[in-house]
């Protein structure tokens, strides 16, 4: 499907407490909302000491997404992004159950950073508010970690990802629904010493307004306003009132507030400490719910990609930037690798447009750990993408790229494709295959174009032919050929060169 042809996106957000999904139609490069689904899961009280998740509460998350999966059935893949948060990061030997969830839902699950979630909420927060270049701080408490962001208009000045949430604090400090003064204060100065961290950043910067989005500020905001504390948003008087209203009724279960939805009774006392932690460390005095949050962020990062605005490009050519990456040779090595794949697409099955992209952006990148050291820089280079904050991209993302990074020189390292997940392993396998092939062309760093050359490829044979005579003509290109046949064969490859 041509990314011109699509009608609408939806996009799920997978958080600790519950699973959302939102679906757009595009009207004149605008979005407008037609569908929204919400189920709530309680994925990370599914974690167990070990950060496993029990089988009873993986199958109700399961459950949802086979209702989500009927809804988005029809959609193509360009058009539909998931995103998982904090419990899936968190979660340990994940590898299973996201291959059920993918099967469940149809498209594929992006973990994403903690950094790269606060990225996304910040854009879901500016495109609901009009008054866009204010600096604003923005806060977002999820089930299970906490994002702060500052921005001015679209920029973002600071953001952080914090290991505190709703359910898990709830958890932790409310683990039998008992709510007392002194459990409440205990979780609150436990936020408070999360917050230190960022307090002085944050507060030297300033703002001229505080926003908060997702469930927890969103409930808080409705219960305070249903019950007449105020008038105005979250102040720190109201929620003062409403934290006093919780200790007041002592149990979860004996919880009378209202519009105090009963899905959200479980979570809300972790959730009002951390709120009163943010409050008392960051001075709040007001603070503002916003209809935008994470899951339309991710919808506006989706119709930015679609109208070729895509965060990643940027994050590209920066990564470029900061570590002087030589942009003619790169260019050249990308060109050749494209020129490869064009040939290979239909056979190897590398016709979608992330493989291009991929391959595209790995060819720019092979040389970044230059930056570092030329020992070993395809390794200094791997890491740096592997680890690195870069916008726009998941975790996988990531892992992918640094394989091909890893892996474009010297003797491959196949235990880096194989912690990929099983479904993407032959396709970045046969991508590097190509990089290597593109970075041994272009190892003398001629600006003369590369002679006419043919890639055939069946299963895991390549056969490379030039004309008549060049290999010949030169020797060296012939040895470096020779030798990348030896290595390519550690990787599963046949190469003959003719």
């Amino acid at each position: 499907m041509k990314r011109a042809n699509v009608e609408s996106v939806a996009a799920v957000d997978l958080g600790s407490n519950s699973f959302h999904m939102v679906v757009a139609q595009l009207d004149h490069d605008e979005l407008r909302v037609i569908d929204r689904l919400r189920e709530r899961t309680a994925l990370a009280e599914g974690l167990d000491d070990s950060d496993r998740l029990k089988a009873k509460v993986a199958d109700r998350a399961l459950e949802c997404l086979e209702r989500f999966g009927q809804r988005l059935a029809h959609m193509p893949a360009d058009s539909v992004r998931v995103v998982g948060t904090n419990t899936l990061r968190r979660m340990r030997e994940s590898r299973a159950f996201l291959s059920k969830a993918q099967a469940a839902l149809g498209h594929r699950i992006e973990i994403i950073s903690g950094r790269e979630e606060a990225r996304l909420i910040y854009l879901g927060v500016t495109h609901a508010h009009v008054d866009d270049s204010r600096r604003r701080l923005v806060v977002d408490i999820g089930g299970g970690s906490t994002e702060c962001i500052l921005g001015e208009g679209p920029e973002i000045l600071e953001s952080d990802s914090l290991q505190m949430g709703c359910v898990r604090w709830s958890t932790k400090f409310f683990p039998n629904g008992e709510i007392t003064k002194e459990r409440m204060d205990r979780a609150q100065i436990a936020a408070g010493l999360e917050l230190q961290g960022i307090a002085r950043r944050y507060r030297s910067l300033g703002w001229e307004s505080a926003v908060g989005s997702s469930g927890t500020i969103v409930a808080c905001e409705e219960m305070v306003r249903a019950a007449g504390w105020s008038i105005r948003g979250i102040t720190d008087k109201s929620l003062r009132k409403l934290r006093r209203a919780l200790v007041d009724a002592g149990h979860v279960e004996r919880l009378q507030l209202p519009a105090l939805q009963p899905d959200r009774a479980p979570v809300l006392a972790g959730g009002v400490a951390v709120l009163s932690a943010i409050f008392k460390i960051l001075d709040i005095e007001v603070l503002q719910a916003s209809p935008g949050a994470l899951r339309e962020g991710v919808l506006h990062d989706l119709l930015g990609r679609i109208k070729h605005e895509d965060i990643r490009e940027p994050t590209i050519r920066s990564f470029a930037r900061r570590y002087r990456v030589d942009l003619e040779q790169a260019g050249r090595v990308e060109r050749t690798a494209l020129a490869l794949l064009a040939q290979v697409a239909p056979v190897w099955e590398l016709e979608d447009a992330a493989s291009t992209r991929l391959l595209s952006w790995a060819a720019r990148l092979h040389e970044v750990g230059l930056g570092i050291s030329y020992s070993g820089y395809h390794r200094h280079g791997a890491y740096l993408v592997a680890n690195a904050d870069m916008s726009g991209f998941s975790r996988e993302d990531q892992a992918q790229l640094a394989a091909l990074i890893g892996n474009h020189r010297r003797r491959p390292d196949r235990a880096q494709f194989e912690a990929l997940s099983p479904d993407l392993v032959e396709s970045t396998l046969r991508l590097a295959a190509l990089l290597r092939l593109a970075a041994r062309l272009h190892r003398s760093r001629s600006p003369r174009a590369l002679p006419p050359f043919d890639l055939f490829v069946r299963k895991r044979e390549l056969r490379l032919e030039f004309a008549k005579g060049w290999l010949d003509e030169h020797p060296l290109s012939r040895a470096d050929l020779e030798e990348e046949s030896v290595q390519l064969a550690e990787l599963g490859f046949e190469l003959r060169v003719s």
